[in-house]
């Protein structure tokens, strides 16, 4: 391994663990932790750690985990931007965290922080980054929408004005379920196949979206965590939450990677939530806070120009 590549994974450890601290002291329950290793031989070898909360006090179920692996061969959700690069050797590392919040009032959110490695043969390493975070929330608030893409904004601006901008549209147009014809919250930041800042630029920025994540998340956890509830908030929300399911089993890359490089089923569908239901062809009453979701937040807005009126 060599320095640059032992940087990465000891921030990604680190990361990992100044987030599951502060999960752990909102909702008062420890995680789980589950260390795992693939031995040499197999079709990936390596290791991760899976830290997972279920059943807490704010948190339904939540999973943060770090992985480190290496194969014989990238799959293809890999390589649909970089062709030449099918087949390859490859190291992956990463976090990759998903919470499910028990109160309707708190958004699921996800995040992710990732480098990849090919090794061609007969040719230099090909490294990249790629990640980001988003929100999605089963009851709209302006300013936790606000508050979220500032955040982020922010922490990219260091890096160039045009990233946060660039970012945010792919976020829209990644976290998108076709078959709905609907997004699947109100975004954040994604980005993919990035190097083009160099490997120790990228990789700073990498950090900075990682250690964005507290900051963007923590202030909505708490502001929304205490405010009543009841069943039919619940049933929005376990509603809503299939549009998760779907998303993550028909279109996620890091879950596509993850099963068809023969990655550990448990850790790759961690961010699944614990009770889910499904409607046929159902449609909030007009009018009603569930009908504002669809009408006010599941579309495209520049959330960090928001201002109160």
């Amino acid at each position: 391994m060599n320095i640059s590549t032992q940087a990465v994974r000891d921030y990604l450890l680190d990361l990992q663990a100044r987030i599951v601290a502060a999960i752990e002291a909102e909702d008062g329950q420890p995680f789980v932790t589950d260390a795992w290793q693939r031995e040499p031989g197999g079709k990936l070898e390596g290791e991760g750690l899976s830290r997972l909360l279920e059943g807490g006090a704010l948190i339904e179920r939540g999973g943060c985990s770090f992985s480190q692996v290496k194969g014989r061969a990238l799959p293809p959700s890999a390589t649909q931007h970089r062709p030449e690069l099918a087949g390859a050797p490859f190291e992956a590392m990463g976090v990759s965290l998903v919470f499910h919040p028990r109160n309707p009032f708190v958004p699921t959110v996800h995040m992710n922080v990732r480098m990849l490695a090919a090794l061609p043969a007969g040719g230099a390493p090909v490294s990249w980054f790629g990640g980001g975070m988003d929100l999605t929330p089963y009851y709209g608030f302006e300013d936790d929408a606000a508050h979220f893409h500032r955040v982020n904004r922010d922490a990219l601006a260091p890096f160039g004005s045009e990233l946060y901008p660039r970012f945010k549209r792919w976020c829209d147009a990644y976290f998108f379920l076709k078959h709905r014809d609907e997004p699947r919250g109100i975004g954040g930041v994604f980005f993919d196949d990035f190097a083009e800042l160099g490997f120790e630029r990228s990789f700073a920025m990498l950090r900075a979206v990682g250690d964005a994540f507290l900051p963007a998340y923590l202030p909505i956890l708490q502001r929304r965590k205490a405010m009543p509830c009841g069943a039919r908030e619940r049933e929005f929300q376990t509603y809503r939450r299939g549009r998760y399911v779907e998303f993550n089993l028909v279109y996620d890359r890091g879950t596509l990677f993850g099963l068809q490089s023969g990655g550990r089923t448990e850790s790759i569908l961690m961010s699944m939530p614990p009770v889910v239901t499904w409607r046929y062809d159902w449609r909030p009453e007009p009018g009603t806070p569930e009908a504002r979701l669809y009408s006010d937040f599941l579309r495209p807005r520049d959330w960090a120009d928001w201002t109160p009126t």
